[in-house]
């Protein structure tokens, strides 16, 4: 069996910690490198339900995308949340390590696994990394319908294809548009509005959508007809990385025959819970003063 800091090292061979964003916190949250490490755990947050979960599986280490302190703090008791998380860890002798935004930009990363549920070709980045000589990494993929589909059978295939959550996916846009091309991003996506107008696509499937930035980009027109949105949880978005980093893990368990036991977390962690869907509007009917 491996020990962590072996494990570890193979984890920033695959994300280097230094292709991180300067405001990023990645890398290594807790763990003894000298611990011996037989099952992984990948999911997309590190919080309490999904510590529990590493604890009943007996994992020795839990790998998740989203960072546990992007900020500094000044305390980890346990009466806070994340306080109580470390504690957790610790006690059952669970590192913890993160892979955030240098797992956005990896060959293949967080968007290569969001085009590969949606079962799209892949055209090339959206943002190249230019210090990746093979064009290769960088943040969002360029893609190609398997066929091509109208806004609205685009909206409910990505419905199909991506994890469940309450939110659903939202589109914007003429929902009988027929669309051939689209770029992806995996979590919040809407700063690269203009890397996705230059790239000439029809559609931008990511997450995390506000309200002026899409209403401006479904305004306006650039080298096709005003872009079409479609709007998924960030969760679902970025939970197919997990499954993707658990294969790339096996593989290089495989080579060193470490005999590793990887698990892919299915507890939905996204923090919408529910959806009622909205009621045709009708605007009200006022009245001033008393009838006559």
């Amino acid at each position: 069996m491996p020990v962590l800091s072996e494990v570890l090292t193979a984890l920033d061979a695959l994300w280097p910690p230094e292709r991180a964003e300067g405001w990023d916190a990645v890398g290594t949250v807790c763990g003894d490198p000298g611990a011996e490490v037989r099952r992984v755990l990948f999911a997309v947050d590190p919080v309490q339900e999904i510590v529990d979960e590493a604890v009943q599986l007996g994992a020795d280490l839990l790998v998740t995308h989203h960072p546990l302190y992007l900020r500094g703090t000044t305390t980890v008791a346990a009466s806070t949340f994340k306080g109580k998380v470390v504690h957790t860890l610790i006690k059952h002798d669970i590192a913890l390590h993160v892979a955030h935004t240098n797992a956005d930009t990896a060959d293949p990363g967080v968007s290569d696994a969001l085009a590969g549920a949606l079962d799209l070709r892949i055209l090339g980045p959206l943002v190249p990394d230019p210090s990746d000589p093979a064009g290769r990494r960088g943040l969002g993929r360029i893609c190609e319908l398997p066929h091509p589909m109208t806004l609205a059978e685009l909206a409910a295939y990505a419905a199909e294809r991506l994890p469940a959550t309450a939110q659903g996916i939202r589109a914007a846009g003429d929902p009988d548009r027929e669309i051939r091309t689209l770029a992806v991003s995996g979590g919040s996506g809407d700063s690269l509005f203009d890397d996705v107008r230059a790239a000439g696509v029809e559609a931008f499937l990511t997450a995390d959508l506000r309200h002026h930035p899409a209403s401006e980009a479904t305004q306006t027109t650039g080298q096709n007809s005003p872009l079409a949105l479609l709007d998924a949880a960030h969760w679902a978005t970025e939970w197919p990385w997990c499954e993707q980093a658990a294969a790339q893990l096996d593989a290089v368990s495989d080579r060193h025959d470490w005999g590793l036991r990887t698990h892919v977390s299915r507890t939905v962690t996204d923090p919408w819970t529910a959806h009622a869907a909205s009621t045709p509007f009708s605007a009200p009917t006022h009245t001033t003063g008393a009838p006559r």
